[in-house]
């Protein structure tokens, strides 16, 4: 096994290593010292890690060293959402301190006219949506022919989300051969692999996949709770009571999390709700009033919470158990941001238990049960699964239990 490299042995350029010592980092996350060489040299990148393991950085950096400021538009990120678009865009220009590099947003909700005024006064670096990004297509106000340096941030969220079509057509207007293609998601679903076969370089492709177990979750308490549906929300309550930090619960769907959220602000809870049915600006008063801590409890759902980054988040409640393990890494990652330590507890009725099963068995590390610490009885099992819940539970009675 070979030493960890710094950020000044990856080859980037002194004027990114200056901004990079400010900000106090050294030593890259395993994404950023994997994929940095090989963008480095010219190669097209598929990248999977979860979100929160510095992917930004991963291509940020080494499209600052490579890209000539004299020149017009020649890097383009694509992201799924506004605010990744934001956070995004601070991220690059956050390294970019020392060079003449400059970055813009483009998303809709914005004016056009200002973006427009903005790309013509002269950027190397575009990030934005796709729909807004076509918009300028089609206008004319934007031209790809010359991008030089292609990234789909967030591929599996963009795919969720219905961008397959944007995105290919965005794609489609480019030069696959002139341009140097990275593409970063968290999974990597059967459509995602399709998009990078057909779309980079045959021959000259490298794949850098970090699996849970090289993902670092080493600073988060896992643990779990075993109840019935009906105790779910008095038990949230118990737990997040006594808890100072800034926490984020996961729900299942729109209508969960504003039911959650009213409910909670009932129990006296600062709290705010954020899902796809929110227009922008509410979505932007939410997330500004939660960093700004404002609100110390954010309900979310998955598509929605993707790409937010909270540093002061320090329990993370999976309301609902998610239906894949992956989802379940992506949500804990929203605590123990920056190397900080942070918790995750999971409320599991016997109806979601197969899903959580799954959770278990990818788990790293071991995952504490709650109950007997708690004094709450264990619920059985719905289809009797001897086991699974280890019989540590005082007095579980077995109940009918009705399919949400």
């Amino acid at each position: 096994m070979t030493d960890k490299k710094t950020f000044r042995e990856l080859g980037l350029d002194e004027s990114v290593n200056r901004a990079l010592k400010e900000n106090g980092l050294e030593e890259p996350f395993p994404i950023q010292a994997a994929a940095i060489p090989l963008v480095l040299q010219g190669k097209d990148v598929v990248g999977q890690a979860h979100t929160g393991t510095g992917k930004t950085a991963a291509f940020a950096l080494p499209l600052l060293t490579m890209i000539k400021s004299n020149r017009p538009v020649q890097a383009l990120v694509l992201v799924p959402t506004r605010e990744l678009a934001v956070q995004v865009t601070s991220e690059i220009q956050k390294f970019s301190r020392y060079t003449q590099t400059k970055t813009v947003s483009i998303y809709g909700g914005q004016s056009f006219g200002l973006q427009h005024d903005k790309i013509r006064r002269g950027v190397q670096i575009i990030v934005a949506t796709p729909g807004r990004l076509i918009d300028h297509v089609r206008r004319g106000t934007i031209r790809l022919e010359g991008i030089k340096f292609l990234v789909l941030d967030e591929a599996d969220r963009m795919l969720d989300m219905g961008f397959i079509d944007d995105i290919e057509f965005i794609l489609s207007r480019t030069d696959r051969n002139g341009r140097q293609t990275m593409l970063f998601s968290a999974t990597m679903p059967p459509e995602i692999l399709r998009l990078a076969k057909e779309h980079m370089k045959k021959g000259n492709t490298h794949e850098v996949r970090l699996n849970t177990e090289e993902v670092s979750l080493k600073n988060i308490e896992q643990s779990y709770l075993m109840i019935s549906e009906q105790e779910k929300f008095v038990r949230l309550v118990d737990i997040m009571r006594p808890v100072k930090e800034q926490m984020i619960v996961f729900a299942a769907t729109k209508s969960r999390t504003d039911r959650l959220a009213r409910e909670l602000r009932q129990e006296g809870f600062r709290v705010s709700a954020i899902h796809g049915d929110l227009q922008q600006k509410q979505r932007d008063s939410v997330m500004q009033r939660f960093r700004n801590g404002g609100d110390n409890i954010l309900v979310a759902t998955d598509i929605a919470a993707r790409g937010i980054d909270v540093p002061a988040v320090g329990l993370v409640i999976n309301y609902d158990v998610p239906i894949d393990p992956d989802t379940y890494f992506h949500r804990i990652g929203r605590t123990a941001r920056a190397g900080a330590e942070g918790r995750a507890i999971t409320l599991v009725t016997p109806e979601r238990s197969p899903d959580f099963q799954k959770i278990l068995r990818q788990a790293k590390a071991p995952l504490a049960m709650l109950n007997e610490s708690m004094g709450i009885a264990v619920p059985a099992m719905r289809h009797g699964r001897p086991g699974f819940y280890g019989g540590r539970g005082k007095g579980g009675n077995r109940r009918n239990f009705r399919r949400r």
